[in-house]
């Protein structure tokens, strides 16, 4: 990176943090926009559905098609149509498109393998490699932009909701993690969750250590805000205790403690797989606490994962829990659902045979194309969440991640047509 790049990033960092959180990243935009000059630059954040794009941010004041308002914001709703906008977030990769003597370059905003969104820029002339590289690193730099600010304004959340929420899908929002993918050297993870009309209080959840990853998918009885409410109590409790060094045996009885003594509700329980992973290893520490076992694809195939059964999470207050294993090899794809993915409509989905076709795709992708398939045999409303959680395991731990602009684009999933 020469001295022209050094003042050029160091004016979008600048323009970030001396904006207000709200207009961080209309600054940024502008800022790169200039450097560049550009005719319009964009940010696409993606929706909560990862079916769509928002745009929320433009230089221009016009807005037309805008499908929401708050006030002065605008937030217009862009589905993918197999077009550019979602090749570039399906293989990482900046894409270019020409139309009347007008250049848009579209540029995934990404962190960890997390797909934020898209840095959109039309320009009045065909850009260069350097030019590319430089948006692409500039997209780079919005991810942390974007992270950063969120956390002091609701713009962004408020984008991403093309859907009204309910006080029992806020709860249930908050229980979930902040990025639903993460990418490391040994292993890609990403959750999905579909929530039904009226919340059924399904959650995931995983959190990195130096050596060893952990991860949780939970289904808390019942639907509504008193199920929220006894995720919320299982959900806290198991965190309290991870946080703790606790072993996955301690942090279920604890939880099963937690919601036994607290859920306002009798006979309120939580079912649960709590994992923990040796990263060193690929020894995977796992617990069944009256939930649906996880299946563990391997060589195109997969299968039930058999482990010890246990009590739900809350049922008995007295109860012991025993954990099992499973040695992963380089290669496989451990699955975690709830049972919102197996019953009633969705039952009549061949798992073994859809899990199969996906193993090409990369877990963020994999994850909205199962969620895609559920919904398409049970229709639109569902009658409960239906929750999965996706782990591929590569080994080679101490291996350093090759990316490019906040991805592993080796590990993206490739063109549909490829």
């Amino acid at each position: 990176m020469d001295h022209a790049e050094d003042a050029v990033l160091a004016g979008l960092l600048d323009a970030a943090e001396n904006a207000s959180p709200v207009e961080a990243v209309e600054a940024v935009t502008r800022e790169l926009g200039a450097a560049l000059g550009a005719r319009t630059v964009s940010f696409l954040i993606a929706d909560l559905s990862g079916r769509a794009l928002v745009r929320l941010a433009h230089t221009s004041l016009a807005q037309p098609g805008a499908d929401r308002r708050d006030g002065r914001e605008v937030a217009t709703v862009l589905p993918f149509g197999d077009g550019p906008a979602e090749l570039a977030l399906r293989t990482q990769t900046t894409q270019v498109t020409e139309a009347d003597d007008e250049w848009t370059v579209l540029a995934p905003v990404t962190d960890r393998g997390e797909v934020i969104g898209l840095l959109e820029m039309t320009l009045p002339a065909e850009p260069s490699p350097r030019t590319l590289a430089e948006i692409s690193r500039t997209a780079h730099t919005l991810a942390f932009v974007v992270i950063a600010n969120r956390r002091h304004t609701d713009l962004f959340e408020w984008g991403q909701r093309t859907t009204p929420f309910t006080l029992s899908a806020e709860i249930q929002r908050r229980l979930l993690p902040a990025s639903f993918t993460c990418e490391a050297g040994a292993f890609t993870l990403s959750g999905w969750l579909e929530p039904a009309a009226s919340v059924g209080g399904d959650t995931f959840d995983y959190s990195l250590a130096r050596d060893v990853l952990h991860f949780s998918v939970t289904d808390a009885m019942g639907h509504g805000v008193a199920s929220a409410l006894t995720a919320t109590l299982g959900v806290g409790s198991l965190r309290n205790t991870r946080r703790q060094g606790a072993t996955i045996v301690h942090q279920a009885a604890t939880a099963n403690t937690a919601v036994a003594e607290h859920a306002g509700r009798r006979g309120s329980y939580v079912t649960a797989i709590v994992g923990r992973l040796d990263l060193r290893t690929g020894e995977c520490d796992l617990l069944n606490a009256g939930h649906v076992p996880p299946l563990l694809v391997r060589d195109g195939s997969s299968r039930a994962v058999d482990l010890p059964r246990n009590f739900p999470l809350g049922m008995f207050a007295e109860a012991d829990f025993t954990a099992g294993q499973v040695v992963l090899q380089p290669g496989d794809r451990l699955v975690v659902v709830t049972d919102g993915m197996r019953e009633r409509k969705a039952a009549a989905l061949d798992m073994p045979a859809l899990l199969a076709s996906l193993t090409d795709l990369h877990p963020r992708e994999a994850v909205r194309a199962l969620a895609d398939a559920v919904l398409e045999v049970t229709g639109p409303t569902l009658a409960d969440d239906a929750t999965l959680l996706m782990l591929d395991w590569y080994g080679e731990h101490d291996r350093p991640r090759r990316t490019n602009a906040g991805a592993d684009v080796v590990r993206a999933s490739q063109a549909l047509s490829e």
